[in-house]
């Protein structure tokens, strides 16, 4: 009977884990160069009757699109350069501005402002019905099931409505955790979803991250928790975060098997 010495085992894993890596950088390399770009602004109503305002990246109307949310007291700027680096991998966007918001990039956020002046609730719960508008929205435009990307507390709401909304087809979820105090337990909320689910978060951050992710029973889960780099929300993705390029490469071959599920 042969056998397999560990020294040759550790020299296979270390050889497929350079090809992965390879492979991931070979796809940043075709997408980091990116100018920032003019997107279409777009504007519909939420559940209530509030005037949501979005920006549009559409890069081919058959390309799967994925739904990006912001983080707290942000805008749909936040998506600024990085919208246009998701459209390189042949998916469209939508950049949602959410009531519980400010700026983000000197762009305003304009639910936030309607909401504010018309004396409505702009706490994150608050913002959930934004995000539920948004989303049939895009699945509308889509016509089909879209990717949702969550920063932060949308991160964790797109965890939530990801258990109850067919318009969802996978989640990528940037730092969720428990910001709802008694008005949400996220981990128990989550413990029914089966979808594709990309969830990554800071090194900082893993024990608030952690309780939600163990709590997912998905087998297409993927959790990204470096032991160092990182930054809160979708901020890991942006040049000069320690960690970046992994980032990239961790979400970009999660989208691509989320991708072939069309």
């Amino acid at each position: 009977m042969a056998f397999v010495t560990e020294q040759p085992r550790i020299l296979i894993c270390s050889m497929i884990r350079a090809m992965l890596v390879a492979v991931g950088l070979t796809l940043i390399a075709g997408i980091t160069n990116v100018e920032a770009q003019t997107a279409r602004r777009v504007k519909f109503p939420s559940k209530d009757g509030v005037t949501i305002t979005a920006d549009m990246y559409e890069a081919n109307p058959d390309y799967p699109w994925v739904v990006l949310f912001h983080m707290a007291e942000s805008s749909r700027g936040e998506f600024q350069l990085i919208a246009p680096r998701l459209n390189k991998l042949e998916v469209n966007c939508i950049a949602v501005d959410l009531r519980a918001g400010k700026e983000e990039n000197f762009i305003v956020n304009e639910t936030y402002v309607l909401a504010k002046n018309t004396g409505l609730g702009t706490t994150y719960l608050d913002a959930e019905i934004d995000m539920k508008a948004a989303i049939e929205k895009a699945y509308l435009i889509a016509r089909k099931p879209v990717i949702v990307f969550g920063s932060s507390y949308s991160a964790s709401l797109a965890l939530k409505l990801a258990t109850e909304m067919p318009q969802i087809k996978a989640v990528v979820a940037f730092s969720p955790g428990e910001y709802f105090g008694k008005g949400l337990d996220v981990a128990n909320t989550v413990k029914g979803l089966s979808k594709p689910v990309f969830i990554a978060c800071g090194a900082d951050e893993k024990k608030y991250t952690d309780p939600i992710a163990n709590a997912i029973p998905s087998a297409k889960k993927i959790y990204f928790a470096p032991p160092k780099g990182g930054a809160h929300g979708s901020k890991s993705l942006l040049k000069g975060t320690e960690g970046e390029t992994e980032y990239w490469i961790q979400m970009i071959n999660f989208i691509q098997k989320v991708k072939k599920e069309y």
